[in-house]
């Protein structure tokens, strides 16, 4: 683990969609999938970002523009650097590597990216608001998709998708990443059908291992204890899917939308 930050020169960079690109660099970090990095912009901020990509002794990260940071980080350049420290946390449990079923929402599906490419027979579900938001389509030529405004795939939800599944094949494990809304509904069908599952957690971080305390969750650090997490703790997280912690340290209700 890398605890100061390493400058590091961006490689090469892909656009995923209109709001997304993957930035590329060398690295050789020993990565386990879902967990993350931060991410350092000098006389900026830091953020955290899963790694979406690994080859060739390349690290990926999918980055959604959506605020400063994100915005500054896109409109970065090949040879330009950044810097990176980590990896943290910990990642998914890849014992069970069949009969799987990953469901990711939007950005979410860049932390399940790494996860699909270790494990085999893995059904792949996608939810994204309308077809130009859905993510790497190539990569996985295979996977299932679902479009709030039917534009692609099922008019629908992740959610709805991952149930009719459910209606017709067993799955001995699921991994969701998305919208935390959407994750409470995945977990709720994995109770009813009683299979595993893991969720990768998203909270505001400033350190990245466990100082600052800002990713609480239930008593629970994000950065530390999870981002990942199985039923079992989830079950004694009480703020999952209800309560989040601002930037400000404010405890406020959990908005955000279901794909």
């Amino acid at each position: 683990m890398i605890e100061q930050p390493m400058m590091v020169k961006i490689c090469d960079i892909w656009g995923e969609s209109p709001g997304v690109k993957t930035f590329f660099f060398e690295s050789q970090l020993r990565f386990d999938p879902g967990q993350f990095v931060m991410v350092w912009i000098p006389l900026l901020d830091e953020k955290p970002f899963t790694i979406s990509y690994i080859q060739d002794g390349c690290i990926g990260i999918s980055v959604l523009k959506r605020g400063v940071f994100t915005t500054a980080l896109h409109n970065k350049k090949t040879g330009d650097t950044i810097g990176i420290r980590g990896p943290y946390g910990r990642g998914f449990d890849l014992k069970t590597n069949s009969d799987v079923c990953v469901v990711g929402g939007g950005i979410g599906m860049a932390s399940l990216t790494t996860v699909v490419e270790r494990l085999k027979r893995v059904t792949v579900i996608q939810g994204a608001r309308t077809l130009t938001e859905l993510l790497y389509q190539k990569r996985f030529k295979d996977m299932h998709v679902c479009t709030d405004d039917g534009s692609a795939g099922l008019k629908g939800t992740a959610v709805d998708l991952f149930a009719n599944f459910l209606v017709k094949q067993q799955f001995r494990k699921v991994y969701t990443c998305g919208p935390e809304r959407m994750m409470v509904r995945v977990v709720e069908l994995c109770k009813k059908y009683a299979v595993e599952c893991e969720v990768s957690l998203e909270r505001y971080m400033k350190c990245g291992f466990g100082v600052c305390g800002q990713c609480d969750c239930s008593g629970k650090l994000v950065c530390k204890d999870g981002p990942v997490f199985d039923l079992q703790e989830l079950d004694m997280m009480g703020d999952f899917g209800k309560m989040i912690i601002r930037k400000t340290g404010e405890r406020v209700p959990l908005n955000g939308s279901v794909h």
